[in-house]
């Protein structure tokens, strides 16, 4: 009987465990498939075009890797169907996020364009004021001209690029705005002085 007894207690033990290191294994799957919707958002551009669900996704994955360190599997594993979900979602957002960017992109080289034909005017009329700038003014057209053609160009395949593009080109018609309100302000050539 004590041998039933022990050979019962040894069947009990071994059961819990089986058990609790089935428990304790790394979810290896639910780690693999969360790296795959990861990857495909990436490819689709979620990190630009639904950045918010994208950070979101990445955070609740840096969260499961953390506790893969940590071996909290049970968290892990939970943790990394959540990123799964939150990556697939991301990847889901692309398109309206796509558009969105195009819509700003487009804005801001009519912005552009309009600020340009602005700054056109006014150097015409600065003209006898503008002859110590002339030459950085004449490579700024031309780079201005490039940069927009470029920008426009772009806005189909990469609209994030082309916001981007715009912003350079927002600068130089941020400083030539400046350059020109100064020279409205100053005298003209022969008028009286400048002190500085």
């Amino acid at each position: 009987m004590k041998r039933s007894h022990y050979l019962v207690s040894l069947m009990i033990v071994l059961s819990l465990a089986f058990v609790f290191t089935g428990c304790a294994k790394p979810p290896d799957a639910e780690k693999a498939a969360a790296k795959t919707a990861m990857d495909a958002a990436v490819s689709t551009g979620a990190d630009k075009y639904a950045a918010t669900d994208f950070a979101a996704a990445k955070s609740l994955w840096d969260t499961a890797e953390s506790q893969m360190t940590d071996k909290k599997f049970k968290e892990a594993k939970q943790g990394y169907i959540d990123a799964k979900a939150a990556f697939e979602k991301a990847a889901g957002g692309v398109e309206a996020g796509k558009k969105a960017m195009t819509d700003e992109a487009n804005a801001a080289v009519a912005g552009l364009e309009d600020a340009w034909k602005n700054l056109e005017a006014s150097a015409k009329k600065l003209q006898k004021n503008l002859k110590d700038k002339k030459a950085d003014w004449d490579a700024d057209v031309k780079t201005f001209a490039e940069g927009l053609k470029a920008t426009k160009d772009m806005i189909a395949a990469d609209p994030a690029g082309a916001k981007a593009k715009a912003g350079e080109l927002k600068a130089i018609t941020d400083k030539w705005t400046a350059t020109f309100g100064e020279l409205a302000a100053a005298p003209a050539k022969g008028e009286a002085p400048k002190k500085k």
